[in-house]
């Protein structure tokens, strides 16, 4: 007589997840998790927001929702993230206590209730430190996971949020990061080089971000992001004027929205390239292969915030990258491992719009080079960012942690 061998239960905490179908907040929690589920019963516990439902099953996922204000109330997480939504309204704040609480409560009750040992944890704070509470709680049989995504690592600044991190890094039993220059940043947090791995999130670079058979046409530009400072979306704007002076039928298409929309269009009126120009918005993820394929070349010019905050890993670029497109994008120590300069893409200075242009013009008179530049960097986006590979890698962390718990 065959028993069904019981999967290792693993609880996600994120702050980032679909709120429902065809929602447009990033998916990335959510493809990790259900190609995880394959190997394990995933339980996700991710904010409540107006109009999503408080328990669902997604793809095989377990996806639970905890509340920590009333539906009008609920502006801490999505629309941007925590981090933006902090910077956005200053009243916010005081929903940081309460969220970490009602989280921490959430957990806790779905760990007892289902027995489960293994937490993954996106991101050091929030979801860190409910993390290691919850760990505290229930004893060193718990294993914690957490991975840093940039914005946690370079957008929490001053003491108290060091000093958070800091005690995050230390009592988890294991932290990945999405890029190597995440890794060198966590070291000089005092965090032991064993306890690291780098592993970016992954791309379907098998079914959905694929090539097209036929070249797109070069005077099609494209910029994917928010539309927030360290995205630099500016200095493309800049850059417009004598790239349409040079190509008159050039056209750029903004994909993304944030707090920096309003200011962002009014500086196309002021450029006098608004005809030229088109935003978009923000878009469900399983429309942008299409606007991809349709991009002659693609440009994200991001840059180290006034802040410091800045991209952890770009991984808008390996979804054009798997797309077939020609890049230009901007020298982040995060983009070093996904770009290399004049092998998979041509590389600028930051916050600097007469590089942009010269990346540009440049592509635009050179087919042939757009072309090697696209096929390299399919290659390679394919050989290390493939969600097949990335799954693998958390699946051997998450493993080792089943057997110790």
């Amino acid at each position: 007589m065959n028993s069904r061998i019981a999967k290792p239960s693993i609880l996600v905490l994120t702050s980032t997840y679909p709120r429902w179908e065809g929602d447009v907040e990033p998916p990335f929690v959510h493809e990790l998790s259900r190609r995880l589920a394959e190997q394990f019963d995933v339980h996700v516990l991710a904010p409540h927001a107006p109009g999503s439902r408080k328990h669902e099953t997604l793809d095989g996922v377990f996806v639970h929702r905890f509340r920590y204000a009333p539906d009008r109330f609920e502006k801490l997480a999505y629309q941007g993230g925590v981090l933006a939504n902090l910077r956005k309204s200053f009243w916010v704040v005081g929903l940081i206590p309460i969220f970490l609480i009602a989280q921490s409560v959430a957990a806790f009750r779905l760990m007892t209730r289902r027995q489960i040992r293994i937490i993954h944890a996106h991101w050091l704070f929030p979801q860190g430190l409910v993390a290691i509470l919850v760990k505290a709680l229930l004893g060193h049989n718990v294993k914690v996971l957490c991975t840093s995504h940039g914005g946690d690592l370079y957008g929490l600044r001053g003491a108290f949020f060091g000093a958070i991190k800091k005690m995050v890094a230390a009592r988890c039993d294991h932290l990945t990061v999405v890029s190597r220059s995440m890794r060198e940043d966590l070291l000089k947090l005092g965090v032991a080089e064993e306890k690291i791995s780098v592993i970016p999130m992954g791309v379907d670079l098998q079914h959905r971000f694929v090539p097209t058979k036929t070249p797109a046409p070069a005077q099609s530009l494209l910029f994917v992001g928010r539309l927030v400072e360290k995205k630099g979306l500016r200095y493309l704007l800049e850059a417009m004027p004598k790239i349409i002076e040079r190509f008159p039928d050039s056209h750029l298409t903004v994909v993304g929205d944030g707090p920096e929309r309003t200011n962002l269009e009014k500086l196309t009126h002021h450029l006098g390239v608004q005809g030229r120009v088109e935003f978009l918005g923000a878009l469900p993820n399983e429309e942008l292969p299409l606007l991809y394929q349709q991009a002659g070349i693609v440009v994200f010019p991001s840059v180290v915030g006034k802040d410091g905050d800045r991209e952890g890993f770009g991984l808008v670029l390996v979804e054009a990258m798997g797309c077939g497109c020609a890049l230009v994008v901007t020298n982040l120590l995060s983009m070093e491992d996904i770009v290399k300069n004049e092998e998979t893409g041509i590389v600028v200075d930051q916050r600097n719009a007469p590089q942009l242009v010269d990346a540009v013009l440049r592509l635009r008179n050179n087919p042939k080079l757009r072309l090697e530049f696209a096929e390299k960097a399919l290659r390679h986006v394919r050989k290390y960012f493939d969600w097949q590979i990335i799954v693998r890698e958390y699946a051997v962390i998450l493993g080792l942690a089943a057997k110790g718990s």
